[in-house]
């Protein structure tokens, strides 16, 4: 029934390990390894929910890298019970709250076969494959189906007395000494989470619908007796979880924090796994939560940001980026407003300039080649190539967007002062989607730009004689230097505004005011460089004069 092969100390987030989390964890194992990941499909899949994904296949990819033999797999528990009445129509709240997920009709306009295929295997899933995850997928109800738990249901079944103690002991959650640890589906309503199963005689189970059972579903009431197998009920989730562990040989499994508080499902799961199925727990990885305004998101609650929507404003290398910066056990606080999302590509793009060998300001963190080749989707790619690619900075791409009729390719060569090669060709075309779907829906006021080309705006008349002046300088080294980076526009505004003593602040702001007819905007320097030069040039010289 079970392909346990090892028996594998826990693995830890503790920052004490050396080296990268992941790479210390895998140094701790031996032998054949299987990670596993699940999830239930009550609903829109928020990006929160990506972190237990990427961080189990990036412990795979440790694990292999190791040299050792490793299975991933990844399951969807589309055998639990509809108990989200956000996402469905008050039509159908009566008649499907309470049902299994698998078989709750998909929303109307979907051609998914139902609810759970929807939302996990055509919204979810598809993120997979960019991000360089490409686990053995499994359908729970499949499982059951085919018969592969009904072995795990007898064990269940007839030790029923053993799971209740397991309850009591572990949880101090108390079942009626008649509680049979098995949901049956209601052959009269279809319903699981309304059942209560009794009476078990070595081939059937007697249940019945019981109407106050849960308040978020109606029972029908109806009582009968049937065989728990081949699909016709399912074991409670911590059995259930603990059953697949046995099925699939699985060594690896984390989960969210809440999973592992004491005496939660984690160790009742545990605990089943030993004292009612006879096999031995995986090792654990409880990881922490990603919070949006410091609250935890929910899938059921229909609280966070969806993750097949922030994947339009991260690209592949920053998603992974995103989850793999910080160590799983620490919170990450997430918000797509503001400058959060330019931020993370930033910063992705300093850890990339180290370990390409570039200087770089600021504290790294611990193994950044580590980092940077762990958040690439191709593990098999040449970090050091892949860091040594050109990669414009997001605010870059940002502006030159918003300009009409710039030449994204050529501009950004011109940044880098050479043609771009394939995969510089194919980093721009990802990231200026990513930029695209962000000024559409989350880009804050100051990051959108509109450059007043035919008149002069009227913000000019509030500038002082040294800031006129420092525009006329700058116009006129401008023409000596003939900047055209980015990077060299920056330094020529910060060099002359320190030169001049006018200082930062107010030189930034005459710039501003000269071609956004505001005191606040993007960078400056790579605001100018997407510019057509000879219209900065007179504009310059125009807005210097009183």
């Amino acid at each position: 029934m079970s392909d346990h092969t090892t028996n594998n100390p826990p693995p830890s987030g503790d920052p004490s390990e050396s080296g990268y989390w992941a790479d210390a964890i895998a140094a701790r194992l031996s032998g054949r390894q299987v990670v596993n990941d699940s999830k239930s499909p009550s609903g829109t899949v928020h990006i929160g929910s990506l972190r237990g994904v990427i961080l189990h296949d990036t412990i795979t990819r440790a694990i292999r890298s190791a040299g050792l033999p490793c299975r991933f797999l990844y399951g969807v528990d589309d055998m639990d019970a509809m108990d989200n009445q956000a996402l469905l129509t008050p039509n159908a709240i009566t008649r499907y709250m309470g049902a299994p997920l698998c078989n709750v009709p998909a929303p109307a306009g979907s051609d998914a076969a139902n609810y759970a295929r929807h939302f996990v295997g055509q919204l979810f899933f598809e993120l997979f494959a960019p991000l360089g995850i490409n686990p053995e997928f499994y359908w729970v109800s499949e499982l059951y189906a085919r018969g592969d738990m009904d072995g795990y249901v007898r064990q269940a079944l007839e030790g029923a007395d053993v799971v209740r103690a397991i309850y009591a002991n572990v949880s101090k959650v108390i079942k009626d000494a008649t509680w049979l640890p098995l949901q049956v589906i209601c052959e009269n309503c279809g319903k699981i989470g309304t059942t209560y199963a009794s009476d078990w005689d070595g081939n059937t189970v007697a249940y019945t619908c019981r109407p106050g059972l849960v308040k978020w579903a109606q029972a029908c009431g109806y009582s009968g007796r049937v065989s728990p197998f081949g699909g016709r009920a399912k074991l409670p989730w911590n059995l259930e979880w603990a059953a697949k562990w046995g099925l699939f040989g699985v060594t690896l499994e984390g989960c969210g924090k809440d999973l592992s508080t004491a005496g939660g499902s984690r160790d009742r799961s545990e605990a089943i796994a030993d004292k009612v199925f006879g096999i031995t727990p995986p090792a654990s990885l409880p990881y922490e939560f990603l919070n949006i305004g410091g609250k935890k998101m929910t899938t059921s609650g229909g609280r966070g940001a969806a993750a097949h929507e922030i994947a339009r404003i991260l690209a592949p290398e920053q998603m992974r980026f995103l989850f793999l910066r910080t160590r799983p056990n620490t919170v990450i606080d997430f918000d797509a407003g503001g400058d959060t999302i330019p931020r993370i590509y930033d910063e992705f793009d300093r850890i990339a300039a180290a370990v390409a060998g570039h200087p770089v300001r600021g504290a790294l963190p611990a193994e950044p080649a580590a980092l940077f080749g762990y958040s690439l989707p191709d593990p098999e790619a040449d970090t050091l190539a892949c860091a040594s690619a050109f990669r414009p900075a997001f605010n870059q791409l940002s502006m030159l967007r918003q300009m009409p009729g710039t030449d994204l390719e050529a501009s950004v060569a011109a940044e880098k002062g050479a043609p771009l090669d394939e995969m510089e060709i194919d980093l721009l075309a990802a990231r200026n989607e990513a930029v695209g779907a962000w000024l559409a829906d989350y880009a804050p006021p100051d990051a959108r730009i509109e450059v007043s080309y035919e008149e002069l705006p009227a913000l000019l008349s509030a500038l002082s004689a040294a800031q006129r002046a420092y525009l006329g300088d700058l116009a006129s080294r401008a023409s000596a230097q003939t900047p055209s980076s980015g990077e060299a526009w920056q330094s020529l505004l910060y060099g002359l505004a320190t030169e001049t003593g006018l200082g930062g602040k107010e030189a930034f702001a005459a710039i501003y005011a000269a071609f956004l007819g505001r005191n606040s905007g993007p960078r400056a320097g790579w605001l100018l460089a997407g510019l057509d030069q000879e219209f900065v040039r007179d504009r310059l010289e125009a807005a210097s004069r009183p």
